[in-house]
C-alpha cells in the first residue's frame, strides 16, 4: 500500500501543502495553498496550516513542515522572513497540537534539498552539493556525499554591504523590476562568493523561478555544475514529507 505523508511548506507569500508518495518521491494529487498571513505570528499561522491539512483527504500519521528558519529540535531559532515572535517557540509542538498528530519542523531549504538529493537533481550525486532556493529570501542546503549539514543560512552572507538575499533573491528581482541579465549578474556574484568559500561540485538552483531556468541558464556562470531543481516550487512539500517519513520510519 502506498504511504502518503502530508508535507507543508511555509513561504513568505504562500503556504503550500500536499500529500506525498514517499516511495515514489512525488506529490499524489493536487498541491493546495493559502496566503501567508501578514503579520504571521504563531496564533495567525497555525490556523492556516490546520485549514490546509483539513482540505486534504485521508489523515496521515505524521506531518512534515518546511519552515523559513533555523530549527533545532523543533525550536524556531531565527526569524529573517517570518514574524519575530516565533523565535524560541516550539514550532513542532504547536503544529502537533494544531494538527492532532506528530509533526516534524525543519528548515525550508533543507527540506527542498532533501527532496532534490533523494529524488531530484542531486540524486546519486556525491561530493559537495549546495541547494540554493531563490524566493522571498535565499535559502541554502549543504550536502557532503549525500549527507545534510543542517541549518546553513548562507543567504545571509555579506554581499555589497548587506545580506546576500537583499541583493540577489527572486523577491528583489521582482521588487526592483530587474530583467534576467541584470538579476543573474547578481546571482552569479553570489555563487562566486559561495564557490570561494565551499568549492561545491554542484549547485542546484530552486524556488519557483527555477521553472524558468531555460530562459536564464545561458547567463549563469560558475566553475561548479549548475542544475535546475527538479521539483521547483514543490520541493519544500516533498522534502518535508520525505524527512518526516525517514525520521518516523
Amino acid at each position: 500500500m502506498t504511504e502518503l505523508v502530508l508535507g507543508i511548506d511555509v513561504g513568505g507569500s504562500a503556504i503550500k501543502a500536499g500529500l506525498v508518495d514517499v516511495e515514489a518521491g512525488r506529490v499524489a494529487g493536487e498541491l493546495i495553498s493559502a496566503p501567508t498571513p501578514r503579520p504571521s505570528p504563531p496564533q495567525a499561522l497555525m490556523p492556516v496550516i490546520a485549514g490546509l491539512a483539513a482540505r486534504l483527504p485521508g489523515p496521515t500519521a505524521t506531518v512534515g513542515i518546511a519552515f523559513p528558519s533555523v530549527v533545532k529540535n523543533g525550536i524556531v531559532r531565527t526569524a529573517a522572513n517570518i514574524d519575530g515572535s516565533w523565535v524560541g517557540t516550539d514550532g513542532a509542538a504547536l503544529a502537533a497540537r494544531a494538527l492532532n498528530r506528530p509533526a516534524l519542523l525543519l528548515n525550508d531549504a533543507d527540506a527542498a534539498g532533501v527532496a532534490e538529493m533523494r529524488w531530484g537533481a542531486g540524486r546519486s550525486t556525491n561530493g559537495i552539493v549546495i541547494m540554493v532556493t531563490l524566493g522571498t529570501g535565499i535559502g541554502t542546503a549543504l550536502f557532503c556525499d549525500g549527507k545534510l549539514f543542517p541549518n546553513t543560512e548562507l543567504g545571509h552572507l555579506e554581499l555589497r554591504g548587506m545580506d546576500a538575499e537583499k541583493w540577489a533573491s527572486a523577491h528583489v528581482r521582482t521588487a526592483e523590476k530587474l530583467d534576467f541579465p541584470a538579476w543573474i549578474a547578481r546571482v552569479n556574484e553570489y555563487l562566486q562568493v559561495m564557490h570561494k568559500l565551499f568549492w561545491p561540485d554542484v549547485f542546484i538552483l530552486g524556488g519557483a523561478v527555477s521553472e524558468r531556468f531555460e530562459e536564464f541558464a545561458p547567463l549563469l556562470r560558475s566553475p561548479a555544475v549548475l542544475r535546475p531543481a527538479h521539483f521547483a516550487g514543490q520541493a519544500g512539500v516533498v522534502g518535508a514529507a520525505l524527512a518526516t517519513a525517514e525520521t518516523s520510519g
